[in-house]
């Protein structure tokens, strides 16, 4: 259950957006604007990271869609709403002062995920080898999604190779993420007998 004060956050976010109209021409030249109003071209680094966590908040919600499980449903809205977070954090302007109240990522967001990863665990047979990819259409979104997670953790990591400020947590967190969805395909796949497939080495 999110704190009034976390939704206050979010609201104030949500009016950020929705203040303006859908299109504003403004990016017709290839640029557009962070929060806290600094203009950068479209292909801005920080740009790519929250467009790329954006890009895996989509593939999430095509896997609650496929998933059709209740529970796993409300995981990953939970989900959902830390990657808002994150995008959210990723688009402010380092260091320059912005007025409104943005959500902020916890550790204890990383821990939710580290004991989602072991209750699913629990239940799962030992993993003796690389799996394959496939089985049920929601486990290989799962896979997707996963891979986007990396490139979105990836782009992060290069923003900070290249002194553009980025909190640690946020690369804890999708670091975390990826094993989650790992573990969520495979456990899908568990609770609807689909069929795993080991990579075998052609030797």
């Amino acid at each position: 259950m999110n704190s009034p004060k976390s939704s206050n956050a979010a609201k104030s976010v949500y009016f950020w957006i929705v203040m303006f109209k859908i299109y504003t021409k403004t990016g017709d030249k290839g640029g557009t604007s962070l929060i806290g109003g600094v203009r950068v071209p479209k292909n801005h680094i920080r740009i790519e990271s929250y467009g790329t966590v954006d890009e895996l908040n989509s593939f999430i919600g095509m896997i609650r869609d496929l998933a059709q499980n209740e529970d796993i449903n409300t995981a990953l809205r939970e989900v959902q709403d830390r990657l808002f977070t994150i995008g959210s954090i990723l688009a402010t302007t380092p260091d320059k002062d912005v007025k409104m109240k943005l959500p902020d990522l916890h550790d204890a967001d990383v821990t939710w995920l580290e004991q989602r990863i072991d209750e699913m665990n629990e239940v799962l047979p030992e993993m003796r080898a690389f799996i394959l990819p496939g089985g049920n259409l929601a486990s290989s979104t799962c896979h997707v999604a996963r891979c986007v997670c990396r490139r979105a953790e990836r782009i992060c990591v290069d923003m900070q190779e290249h002194q553009e400020p980025v909190s640690p947590l946020v690369i804890q967190y999708l670091n975390r993420l990826s094993d989650y969805l790992f573990v969520l395909a495979r456990y899908i796949g568990h609770i609807n007998n689909a069929p795993e497939t080991e990579w075998r080495a052609r030797i």
